[in-house]
């Protein structure tokens, strides 16, 4: 995972501006990874390939989504992410988001 460009990093709540959920970021990648299939039939404001896309767990679903940099922005409302999938990634919720959590060796 390289997120040296990226404006969000892993743990962070984020706010998606056209479709108003939040969610919480489980990955990032520097460019778009997907399939031209897949970005054709979900990427519905066909935004850039080029700049970062992220993996979001979203609140109040029992799914994950892939968006685009431009269109997510900094989650304001706070308080936990409702998703199964949380706490397989994290450990607890901060003023900064979510700590990850460490693997053992």
């Amino acid at each position: 995972m390289a997120t040296t460009n990226a404006k969000f990093h892993v743990g962070q709540l984020v706010h998606h501006k056209l479709f108003g959920y939040r969610g919480v970021i489980i990955d990032a990648d520097p460019q778009f990874k997907g399939s031209d299939t897949w970005y054709k039939s979900h990427a519905q404001s066909k935004p850039p390939k080029d700049t970062p896309w992220y993996h979001v767990l979203v609140d109040e679903a029992d799914y994950q989504t892939y968006v685009a940099e431009r269109n997510l922005e900094p989650d304001t409302e706070g308080g936990p992410i409702r998703h199964e999938g949380v706490s397989s990634f994290f450990n607890e919720l901060t003023d900064d988001g979510y700590s990850l959590k460490v693997s053992g060796h």
